[in-house]
């Protein structure tokens, strides 16, 4: 599985962005994709990850109630809408995959593919 990740920038503080995940694979069956920060001198940290076909999202503590996970099946795109943005918020943000679900969805070592980042910067 190939990951392009896109849609990143700079925006105000309380705005919003939408992030684009577009996968290059035969079948999405039994995928679980989803998104990891960084932010310089921190730990990659979970945002958002869910099953391809089924849905069942699961969101970081710290994006709950503001960041919400879509998709496009016709193209294998995912989408992270990232709305009310913080200062905090500001990071490179990582496309991730891996075949089948794991009950340690917010690990990073559980993620098999990685796409580039793209960066998120949040002005205050």
């Amino acid at each position: 599985v190939q990951l392009q990740a896109s849609g990143g920038g700079t925006v105000q503080a309380g705005g919003s962005l939408r992030l684009s995940c577009a996968a290059s694979a035969p079948t999405l069956n039994n995928y679980v994709m989803g998104w990891f920060r960084q932010a310089p001198g921190k730990e990659r940290e979970i945002v958002a990850v869910s099953r391809w076909f089924g849905g069942y999202p699961k969101y970081g503590d710290s994006v709950k109630g503001r960041f919400t996970l879509s998709k496009d099946s016709a193209t294998k795109t995912l989408y992270l809408q990232m709305n009310n943005l913080k200062p905090e918020d500001t990071a490179d943000y990582m496309c991730v995959a891996r075949y089948g679900w794991t009950t340690a969805w917010d690990s990073k070592n559980e993620y098999h593919y990685w796409g580039q980042g793209t960066q998120v910067t949040v002005s205050s």
